[in-house]
């Protein structure tokens, strides 16, 4: 690998930086679920395609997530037994910050939706509206889901635009309690269906 030379104007070799840079590893494209009044989108190992075993990391891309009901959580949980359920236990922690589009609010706090030992959903973005314009986006990194030694952490970021206009990003971390790998994720409002949207997963290389 060609080295990149520093000084006071930056890069040098900007060919040699690119390099480097995709030498650390590749997202590699393996399914894209698309919404059309959907109550879930589920990703299950060994169904269309899904590999929950060749990598240590996956990522979820959300993207123009719209909710069919106003005022409701987008959420996920995981499985054990190939998506018959999806009751996890896991312990997660979160940090919310919002504005309003009046100016008003202007926060950031720890949010009150962490888990505890929970096999509930885990709430990615709450309070979404369904209004035509408003939609959430992010993504959620899942970390060696196929590992029956450890524990499985996962970690994730949303932008919102709530049902009351306010801009709010969310962030997540947190992890399934269970040395059984996890082999499907599900993703849901708490209430009413997913009504235009996608989801994509990749896994890094």
């Amino acid at each position: 690998m060609a080295l990149v030379k520093l000084n006071n104007n930056g890069v040098k070799n900007a060919t040699a930086f690119g390099s480097a840079v995709t030498s650390l590893g590749s997202m590699v494209f393996i399914k894209k679920l698309t919404a059309s009044s959907s109550a879930t989108l589920s990703f299950v190992h060994g169904s269309g395609g899904v590999d929950f075993s060749t990598y240590k990391e996956y990522v979820f891309t959300f993207k123009n997530i719209h909710a069919a009901t106003d005022n409701v959580k987008f959420e996920f949980n995981g499985s054990v037994d190939a998506g018959s359920n999806y009751n996890v236990v896991k312990t997660t922690t979160m940090i919310d910050a919002y504005h309003g589009e009046s100016g008003s609010y202007g926060v950031l706090q720890y949010g009150g939706l962490s888990l505890a030992q929970s096999t509930a959903f885990q709430n990615l973005a709450n309070d979404q509206g369904n209004a035509n314009d408003e939609n959430v986006g992010g993504y959620l990194h899942l970390y060696n889901p196929s590992s029956t030694t450890f524990v499985k952490h996962f970690t994730a970021s949303t932008s919102r635009t709530s049902h009351n206009d306010i801009s709010a990003q969310q962030h997540y971390g947190g992890y399934f309690n269970n040395t059984a790998d996890i082999d499907a994720i599900r993703f849901q409002f708490n209430s009413g269906n997913i009504d235009a949207g996608d989801i994509c997963l990749y896994g890094i290389a």
